[in-house]
């Protein structure tokens, strides 16, 4: 399908960035049923929304900025020569986002929206992240509107097939082709879409945060006199990360740092800093309400 929904002049509405807003609203959605069970306002989930947008589109766009994807794939490279397509919100959607970003430009937010609104930064850390997941499943189905980041060619059955109309990830490939009639490719491009099957990288990671998300929701109620406020934050960092260090092998194009993608590397200080904080999280003496 086109990844453009609607478009007025130069400017262009499309699928990625609305269902990013749709998942958002979710997450909020979510989060306001979890707040209720633990006897806070729901209104504070709402109110987070904008911040963690805001903030969360911020890290999710500059972490892709300054990466440095293998390939000709936009980054940092490329930016540093076309600065303004940092920002060109109009020209592509901001189809360069990316999780890791995302959630720390969202923790930020939580940050302060609960330094200013006095609440406790711990609890309010738990209350969203449910909700996270199921909004990164949304967004991940924006990744197959778009075509891009799959892994490499698979005959498997459930093998993710291009529709060369709307190509976005060609070898070696770059973003900025994203759209680009058929007629315009060459022939050994579309020759390549014709014949390949690709891993369906964006669905291993949706049925991962799928699962991650039932296992936070139902266990954060079922073991919920153990819990203690911020755990399901930390389980999440263990989570996500170990589904995403399995994804990254699948995946090209990954910026790279040494031996391993560089999302792999932050897995693992996620995961590491998760157990140690659950440790101490554990160790602290509990307050009324943790």
């Amino acid at each position: 399908m086109n990844p453009v929904l609607v478009k007025i002049g130069p400017f262009a509405v499309h699928w990625y960035g609305l269902l990013i807003v749709i998942g958002a609203v979710i997450a909020a959605w979510i989060a306001t049923k979890e707040a209720r069970r633990r006897g806070e306002d729901p209104e504070h989930a709402w109110n987070l929304l904008t911040w963690c947008l805001i903030l969360g589109i911020i890290g999710a766009r500059a972490y892709h900025v300054f990466s440095t994807p293998v390939g000709n794939f936009a980054g940092w490279a490329y930016y540093r020569e076309h600065p303004i397509e940092a920002i060109a919100f109009w020209n592509g959607g901001f189809r360069g986002l990316a999780i890791y970003g995302a959630v720390a430009g969202g923790v930020l937010a939580v940050v302060l929206y609960t330094w200013r609104a006095k609440l406790s930064l711990l609890r309010w850390l738990d209350i969203p992240t449910p909700g996270l997941l199921v909004a990164q499943v949304v967004g991940r189905l924006g990744n197959r509107i778009n075509q891009e980041l799959y892994g490499p060619a698979t005959n498997l059955p459930w093998a993710f097939h291009i529709n060369p109309t709307y190509p976005c990830q060609e070898p070696p490939g770059s973003p900025m082709a994203c759209g680009l009639p058929s007629e315009m490719l060459s022939e050994p491009v579309r020759q390549w879409y014709a014949a390949n099957g690709f891993h369906p990288t964006f669905f291993y990671e949706a049925l991962w945060n799928i699962v991650g998300f039932l296992l936070l929701w139902f266990g954060g109620r079922r073991f919920a006199r153990w819990l203690r406020d911020g755990d399901i934050f930390l389980l999440y960092l263990i989570w996500y990360p170990l589904g995403r260090f399995w994804v990254e092998m699948f995946r090209p194009d990954a910026w790279r740092m040494g031996a391993l993608a560089t999302a792999q590397w932050i897995a693992i200080a996620c995961i590491a800093g998760a157990i140690a904080g659950l440790v101490l999280n554990h160790r602290r003496p509990r307050t009324a309400g943790a």
